[in-house]
C-alpha cells in the first residue's frame, strides 16, 4: 500500500470518530433509520466505530512488517510555528497493536450497547461521548509531538467522566469526581515535565527526541531526572501504579459496562504507553535512576492487587465482582511497569504484550460481569453465589464456561495471552539493564511470582463461588432456596458477536505470540538503541 493511502487511513481513523460524534448530536444521524431516533443513533455508533475498525485493519494490513521499527503512515505538518508544535502522526510496531485494540474494543462496546443500552440520558450523548473517547485514545497512540500527546491524553478525561457520572451505577458521581480529580492533577504535573523537555531540547518532536544524536543530547542528567519524575507522575496515575491507583476501583464499580471495558482495555494503556514512548527513549538516564523505585512500586502493586482481590473473595467485604476485577488490573498493570523498569528488550516486549493481553482478557471479563448484572441485577459476590444456585454451569453453561475461560486467562494459564507478557516481564527482571541492581530486581521478580500464585488463588475461588456454586461461608441455607434453581438466559447472539472476538484473540495471542512480538521487538530494540 502506498504512503498516501496509509496516511489517509491513519488520519481518517483519528478524525472520523470526531465527525461521527458531531453527526450523532444531529436531530437524525444521516443515512440511518431505525424504529425510533434512539435506535438510529445507536446504529450510527456501530457504523462509525465499524468504519474506524476497518480503517485500522487496513492500516495493519498495509504496514511494512519488514521494518516495524520505522515510523509509518506519517503526516508531519506545521500547526503552531511560534511554539514549534506540529501535526505529526505515525505508527510503528509499538503503537499499531494499541491502535487496532482501541478500534476493536470501541466497536464491540458500540455493538453491545446497541442491544443493551445502559440506563441514563438520551443515547445521542452516550454515542457522541464514546466516539470522542475513541478519537482521543487513537490520537494518543498516533501522535508524535509532546504537546499533541498531552492534548490527546486529556481529551479522554471529559467523556469518561460523563460516561461514569450519567450512565453509571450506585456512587457514580463520587466515583466520577474522584476519577477526574486524580487524573487532572497528575496531568498538570505531567505537563510541566513535557514543557521542560521541549524548552530544554528546543523541540517537542518525539521522533527527533528519541535519537541519541538529536535534541535529546542537550538534556542533562538533572533535566532528565526532573522530567521523568514529573511526566512519570501523570503517567503513573493513568497506569495505574500503586499507590496512585485508588480512583480505579470506584470508577470501575460505578461505570457502565462499555465504560468499564474501555477504561480497562485502552485508557490504562495510555499511561504505560507513555512510559515506553517518552520516558524510555527521551529520558533514559533519568529513568535509569528511578527504575529500581518504579520496579519496587510495580512489585508492591502486584502483591497489593492480588491480596485485595483475595480479601474481597474470602471476606465478602465490599465483595463486588467488578471491584475485584478492577483491583486485579492494579496487579496486572504492575507486571507492565515491572517490565518497563527493567529497561531491557525482554522486559519491555513483555510489558507491551501484557498491555494487549490485559485489554483483551479484562475487556472480556467486564463484558461478562455486565451480562451477569443484566441477568441477576447485581454484581455482589455473595448475591451471585446465592443467585446462581447450585452452579452457573448448570443454569447457563456457555456463559459459565466463558466466565471460567476469562478467569483462567487472567491468571496467566500457559497457552493463553495472559501468560507471555507476565513471563517476559519476570525474565527481564532476572537480567535487568546494565547498572541496575540485579539482587533488587531478583527480589522484585520473586514478589511478582508470588503475585501470580495469589492471582490464581482468588480467580479460582471466584470460579468456584460463581460458576460452581461454591461458598466460603458456613451456616444454614437461606429459606426458600430448596429445589433446583431456575435457568438463566445463556449467551445471546449479540453477546457472541461482542464477546467472541476477545476470546478468540486471547487464544490466538497465547498460541502465536510471535505475531505480536515480531512487531514490537524491532521497535523496542530501536528505542533502546537511541533510534539507530
Amino acid at each position: 500500500m502506498n504512503h498516501t493511502a496509509m496516511q489517509l487511513l491513519l488520519a481518517g481513523s483519528v478524525v472520523l470518530p470526531l465527525l461521527g460524534a458531531l453527526a450523532a448530536l444531529l436531530p437524525a444521524p444521516p443515512g440511518l433509520k431505525g424504529k425510533n431516533p434512539d435506535q438510529a443513533v445507536l446504529r450510527h455508533g456501530v457504523t462509525v466505530t465499524g468504519a474506524v475498525l476497518a480503517a485500522t485493519l487496513a492500516l495493519a494490513a498495509g504496514f511494512d512488517r519488514a521494518h516495524p521499527g520505522r515510523m509509518q503512515a506519517t503526516t508531519d505538518l506545521s500547526w503552531i510555528p511560534a511554539l514549534g508544535i506540529r501535526l505529526h502522526l505515525g505508527v510503528d510496531g509499538i503503537s499499531l497493536p494499541l491502535v487496532v485494540l482501541t478500534a476493536l474494543l470501541t466497536f464491540l462496546c458500540a455493538l453491545y450497547s446497541y442491544y443493551v443500552m445502559p440506563k441514563g440520558p438520551s443515547p445521542k450523548a452516550f454515542v457522541a461521548l464514546i466516539l470522542v473517547l475513541e478519537a482521543g485514545t487513537l490520537a494518543t497512540f498516533a501522535v508524535q509531538d509532546l504537546m499533541l500527546f498531552f492534548l490527546a491524553f486529556e481529551t479522554v478525561l471529559i467523556p469518561m467522566y460523563f460516561l461514569i457520572a450519567r450512565w453509571g451505577g450506585a456512587g457514580r458521581r463520587a466515583a466520577a469526581w474522584k476519577f477526574i480529580l486524580y487524573t487532572l492533577l497528575g496531568s498538570v504535573v505531567m505537563l510541566l515535565g513535557l514543557l521542560l523537555i521541549g524548552l530544554k531540547s528546543g523541540t517537542f518532536d518525539m521522533v527527533a527526541l528519541a535519537t541519541d544524536n538529536g535534541p535529546k543530547a542537550q538534556l542533562s542528567h538533572t533535566v532528565q531526572l526532573l522530567a521523568v519524575l514529573t511526566v512519570g507522575i501523570g503517567l503513573a496515575v493513568k497506569s495505574p501504579m500503586w499507590p496512585l491507583h485508588s480512583w480505579l476501583p470506584d470508577a470501575h464499580t460505578a461505570a457502565p459496562t462499555a465504560g468499564s471495558v474501555l477504561l480497562a482495555g485502552v485508557l490504562l494503556k495510555m499511561g504505560t504507553y507513555g512510559f515506553v514512548r517518552i520516558a524510555l527513549p527521551i529520558t533514559p538516564d533519568g529513568l535509569h535512576t528511578v527504575a529500581p523505585y518504579l520496579a519496587a512500586l510495580a512489585a508492591a502493586g502486584i502483591l497489593y492487587g492480588s491480596l485485595a482481590c483475595l480479601a474481597l473473595v474470602r471476606t465478602g467485604a465490599r465483595g463486588d465482582l467488578k471491584r475485584l476485577i478492577a483491583y486485579s488490573s492494579v496487579g496486572h498493570m504492575g507486571f507492565v511497569l515491572l517490565g518497563i523498569a527493567t529497561m531491557t528488550p525482554t522486559g519491555v516486549n513483555g510489558a507491551l504484550f501484557a498491555n494487549i493481553a490485559h485489554g483483551l482478557i479484562t475487556g472480556l471479563l467486564f463484558f461478562l460481569v455486565g451480562g451477569l448484572k443484566d441477568r441477576l441485577g447485581s454484581t455482589d459476590l455473595d448475591t451471585l453465589a446465592g443467585a446462581t444456585g447450585a452452579a452457573l454451569y448448570g443454569r447457563a453453561p456457555r456463559f459459565g464456561g466463558l466466565l471460567a475461560f476469562g478467569a483462567v486467562a487472567s491468571l496467566g494459564l500457559p497457552g493463553l495471552a495472559g501468560f507471555w507478557g507476565e513471563m517476559l516481564a519476570m525474565f527481564g527482571a532476572f537480567h535487568p539493564a546494565a547498572g541496575l541492581s540485579r539482587p533488587a530486581f531478583l527480589t522484585f521478580m520473586a514478589l511478582a511470582g508470588l503475585g501470580t500464585l495469589l492471582t490464581a488463588a482468588y480467580l479460582l475461588l471466584v470460579v468456584r463461588r460463581v460458576c460452581m456454586g461454591g461458598t466460603l461461608k458456613t451456616g444454614p441455607a437461606p429459606q426458600g432456596t430448596a429445589g433446583p434453581a431456575p435457568a438463566l438466559p445463556d449467551l445471546a447472539r449479540h453477546e457472541y458477536a461482542a464477546w467472541g472476538p476477545l476470546a478468540v484473540l486471547t487464544v490466538l495471542a497465547g498460541l502465536w505470540p510471535a505475531a505480536l512480538l515480531g512487531l514490537t521487538n524491532p521497535a523496542v530494540q530501536q528505542l533502546l538503541g537511541g533510534g539507530k
